[in-house]
């Protein structure tokens, strides 16, 4: 089964630490590591038949499913409040969706996700990493995090 990186809200699920688990093979450990099921972390992306618990119930792709839009960008009611909330959230890595979601309907998706595969990659040897890494797993270069991301955007 395919991956897909793109979501309806404008996360990049290349930088998902669920979705890399998957991909890599490294589900079982991460779900020990996190003390949980691994049927529970199986994700794909949340546009395939695949998605995790966390992604499984959210309100976002229900409505953009029944819009029947790709984006939330898509959507004639963008920015709705369930996409400007999220910038609030506590996630840092939900800060970036509304750029995110600027950038798709102004370059298009497959200009975005070049854009998300080089952003979430170590600058010094190009392994993929996280929203939440603080360095490379294969070189140990410390990585812009989306932790990192979101203080420098509140400094701005």
């Amino acid at each position: 089964m395919a991956y897909r990186y793109d979501t309806y809200c404008g996360l990049y699920c290349g930088a998902c630490a669920v979705l890399q688990a998957n991909k890599t093979g490294n589900l079982k450990i991460t779900a020990k590591k996190w003390k949980m099921n691994p049927a529970d972390i199986t994700c794909h992306g949340c546009k395939s038949s695949v998605v995790s618990i966390y992604c499984r119930d959210c309100d976002i792709i229900k409505c953009a499913q029944g819009m029947k839009v790709e984006f939330c960008c898509e959507c004639k009611k963008f920015p709705c409040k369930r996409i400007a909330a999220l910038k609030d959230d506590p996630q840092p890595h939900h800060s970036v969706i509304l750029r995110n979601l600027n950038t798709i309907k102004e370059k298009g998706k497959k200009a975005w996700l070049r854009i998300q595969d080089r952003r979430w990659r170590c600058k010094k040897c190009g392994t993929r990493f996280s929203w939440y890494s603080k360095k490379c797993s294969k070189c140990g270069e410390r990585v812009y995090n989306s932790t990192l991301e979101e203080k420098a955007q509140q400094l701005k």
